[in-house]
Order: C-alpha cells, then sequence, then structure tokens
C-alpha cells in the first residue's frame, strides 16, 4: 500500500500571493535548489486523519504551530508512489525562527558514524513564479491550486 503523507502550504497576500516552501536537510539536498524545495509534510501515523497529521508535522518540521482553518488542496501521487493530502493556511513565518526536528543519517556512508541533520535545513516565501521554479516537479499542481482558490475567492 502507497504510503500516505500530509502537508501545509502556507501563504501569505503581499502584492500577490507567496508561499512558503521548505528546503529538506542531509547531505543528498544540500546542494539542489531549483525542483528541491516543498511543503512542510510527513507520514499518516496510525489511524490518525490528514488534518492532524498536516498540523503535526508543521509544527515538527518548522517549530511554529500551524493555527487558522486549512483550506483542503486535494490529494496528488508523486513521482515515487507516494500520496501527499495537502493543505492551504493563510499566515506568517519568519525563516529565521526556524527549528526543525532532526534525522540521524550514517553519514560518510559505510562509516559507521551517525550524524544529526535538521529535517528541514531552511526556509524560504516565493512568490508563485519563484515557487514554480523551487518546488519539486511533482508537488507544482498545488502551487496551481491554491492559485485557483485564491482567484475564486475561496
Amino acid at each position: 500500500m502507497p504510503v500516505t503523507s500530509a502537508g501545509i502550504l502556507m501563504y501569505r497576500l503581499r502584492e500577490g500571493p507567496q508561499v512558503l516552501l521548505a528546503h529538506p536537510g542531509g547531505p543528498f539536498w544540500r546542494r539542489r535548489d531549483e525542483g528541491a524545495w516543498m511543503l512542510p509534510k510527513g507520514e499518516l501515523l496510525p489511524g490518525e486523519d490528514a488534518e492532524a497529521a498536516a498540523r503535526r508535522e508543521f509544527e515538527e518540521e518548522l517549530g511554529m504551530p500551524a493555527v487558522g482553518p486549512l483550506q483542503a488542496l486535494g490529494r496528488l501521487r508523486q513521482r515515487g508512489g507516494k500520496w501527499v493530502e495537502a493543505f492551504a493556511l493563510e499566515g506568517d513565518f519568519d525563516p529565521d525562527s526556524l527549528r526543525s526536528n532532526l534525522f540521524e543519517l550514517e553519514w560518510p556512508p559505510h562509516s559507521g558514524r551517525l550524524v544529526p541533520f535538521p529535517e528541514i535545513d531552511r526556509v524560504g516565501w516565493f512568490t508563485l513564479v519563484q515557487a514554480r521554479v523551487k518546488i519539486l516537479p511533482s508537488q507544482a499542481e498545488l502551487l496551481d491550486r491554491l492559485e485557483a482558490g485564491l482567484t475564486q475567492g475561496g
């Protein structure tokens, strides 16, 4: 059964919409920029609903609770087969206040040494045009859905 994750695409309206994207931490992503950013997201726990998982992951990965009403952006399937249930949240976040949780990885490979890395090493605000270049291609549709919802006033 494919893994399902849930996440939040935070946005703010400043001379047009801007979205908050997260850059994954760890050595694999260190030198990647365009096409590497994503919405903060993570796997649903057994019995957990998508909205609760999205709020939990947002707080774990950014260090700030996701407060306010969520707007469903629907599900999409990422290239690797994982399903993502996404929500939009109007809000603001200071990228300098990022406090991500950590994961351990054997680094360098085959060294036997576990090194902690932040799940998210940085976040940034991007216009929709900028975000379409930065975001993982498999999540770009979420930007279109957000833009359509904002255009319709919803």
